[in-house]
């Protein structure tokens, strides 16, 4: 049985060969006007006496035809094999590329020998390797999200079929009825927040240009959205720890709402029962900094420049609710007014720390 070789690579090979007799062309046409050249340049020598050889000679023409011939059939094969050494880099990207659009995001670009030397292909293959390990690692993620996301939203719909389920039956109490309905509201709340965070992040990465750009007390924004989670932060007993005064800001006050509530909402989430729930503005001039600090469990250091990432879940028991997104349209939103993001924590206690230029240009 003949085996039969598929399209793609025989035209892969084509447009190789075509490349390689390209530059073997280009190289072979500079041997040959070098050639030509020296040719000339040996005939004008003789022609002023420069060099003495004698022309009637009639051997001297068969030498310089030997000659001529020689070196054209060498300068053939030099071009040749000249004309494959650049391609040997730009193969071999060329089939770490192929690969990556296989998805096999764990292709590495390698050279040897002379090429590996030259900071131009060593620079091309650190800058290759760190695209697919960037690649490597979303796909990570974009998997672990798919699972986390399974776990997370399978969990309250079965909660929500068992409790509704339950109420048909007649001899529950008036409370047992209340329970079990209170029960599936917030399951149904907690489903909707998890399709309204990934609707948020996917108009949000959509969105290049900061519009809706108003003035307005951020110090009030705050405070409101304090209040809009005090059935959360009531129910552990939080204490409030509020530091800052009364701040105006230039900014889009609908998406720095989703900031501070993703904040606030990520402290509460993690923060010990009877603990801190902290929050301080201080003005540097022409930027605040917005810190958001709880008391209680603290983020591994390994792992403080990835809570931002898109779909990463520090917790990974699932202990507590969330599904790697909230963090992910801080960072976006944030970068969007031109600040910055970042996490810090000590023994007991972690801060998220938010930093925004008073106006924008």
């Amino acid at each position: 049985m003949k085996l039969q070789i598929p399209k793609r690579k025989k035209r892969i090979r084509s447009h190789r060969l075509t490349i390689t007799l390209l530059f073997a062309g280009i190289t072979f046409l500079i041997l040959l006007v070098t050639l030509t050249l020296v040719d000339s340049l040996t005939i004008l020598l003789v022609r002023y006496g420069v060099l003495d050889i004698d022309v009637s000679d009639p051997s001297l023409s068969r030498i310089i035809v030997d000659t001529a011939l020689f070196s054209l059939g060498f300068g053939v094969i030099i071009a040749f094999y000249a004309g494959r050494l650049p391609l040997i880099p730009i193969n071999r990207v060329i089939n770490a590329l192929n690969e990556l659009a296989d998805g096999n995001y764990s292709a590495r670009l390698t050279f040897r020998g002379p090429f590996a030397k030259a900071p131009a292909i060593r620079e091309l293959s650190d800058s290759f390797n760190r695209m697919a390990e960037e690649l490597q690692n979303t796909e990570m993620l974009q998997s672990d999200f798919v699972n986390n996301f399974s776990h997370e939203f399978k969990t309250p719909i079965v909660s929500i079929a068992g409790f509704a389920k339950l109420l048909k039956t007649d001899d529950l109490t008036e409370e047992q009825r209340r329970e079990y309905v209170e029960i599936i509201e917030e399951e149904s709340l907690r489903l909707s927040q998890m399709a309204t965070n990934v609707l948020n992040l996917t108009k949000i990465e959509n969105q290049s240009i900061l519009t809706n750009v108003t003035d307005y007390n951020l110090s009030e924004q705050l405070r409101n959205c304090v209040l809009l989670l005090e059935d959360k932060w009531d129910k552990k007993n939080l204490e409030l720890d509020l530091d800052f005064d009364e701040y105006d800001i230039q900014a889009n006050e609908e998406l720095l709402k989703e900031v501070f509530i993703n904040l606030i909402d990520n402290a509460v989430k993690f923060a010990n029962d009877y603990g801190t729930l902290g929050i301080r503005v201080t003005d540097y001039g022409q930027v605040y900094s917005i810190e958001v600090r709880n008391t209680g469990s603290t983020i591994p250091r390994d792992t403080l420049d990835k809570i931002f990432n898109k779909f990463y879940q520090g917790d990974e028991s699932h202990a507590s609710f969330g599904n790697g997104i909230g963090l992910a349209i801080v960072k976006k939103i944030v970068r969007m007014h031109h600040g910055e993001v970042f996490a810090s924590c000590t023994e007991d206690s972690t801060t998220l720390t938010v930093e925004l230029p008073k106006t924008q240009s």
